[in-house]
């Protein structure tokens, strides 16, 4: 099969994130199946997400879908996610100041997508711009942690908790690396 990239250190980018995203989606459908679709149909909703831009990098590493389309389904498909889970529906977090934060970062990183998204001439997109984009989900996600790790109590669903903070930020840095080549190419 042809894929898109020629670079190993690319292939391997785009590869150990799409493993790394569809382990992470797998333990949340166990999780979802192990607690029950009552508690925990919001992660289902997300893992939908999650799960369409895994096939669209799947895709568009095997140069099965143009550019233009990646970019504009990804990007509704991680402003879906950090619409729902971080801004209508956020986690209760037990410290003000985090919520406060991750609600500020995640309207910033939500305003940055859009904005992302909606440029004609997106390709002319810096790469610290991309960058900018995976980390500030990586920050939102490390104050998830912080709170969790430090504030909240430890049950049996906090190993779930932690994975599904961490499958967003892994699959926009895949997303960025694919972005940072094309951005690069055209």
């Amino acid at each position: 099969m042809k894929t898109r990239f020629a670079k190993n250190a690319k292939i391997f980018d785009i590869g150990i994130t799409a493993v790394a995203g569809m382990v992470s989606v797998g333990i949340m459908l166990y999780g979802i199946g192990h607690y029950g679709l009552k508690e925990t149909w919001p992660e289902l909703v997300l893992n939908l997400f999650y799960i369409a831009c895994l096939v669209m990098i799947w895709m568009y590493f095997f140069d099965k879908m143009g550019t233009q389309r990646f970019n504009y389904w990804c990007s509704i498909s991680v402003g879906m996610t950090v619409l729902l889970r971080d801004i209508l529906f956020p986690p209760p977090l037990a410290n003000y100041p985090l919520r406060l934060s991750c609600f500020t970062l995640s309207v910033l990183l939500l305003c940055t997508l859009t904005y992302f998204y909606a440029r004609k001439d997106w390709q002319s997109y810096s790469k610290s711009n991309l960058w900018a984009i995976c980390g500030i989900d990586v920050l939102i996600a490390t104050l998830y942690n912080i709170d969790i790790m430090f504030f909240e109590p430890i049950d049996e669903y906090t190993n779930y908790s932690m994975t599904e903070i961490w499958i967003r930020p892994t699959i926009i840095y895949g997303l960025v690396a694919c972005f940072v080549t094309e951005s690069a190419k055209d």
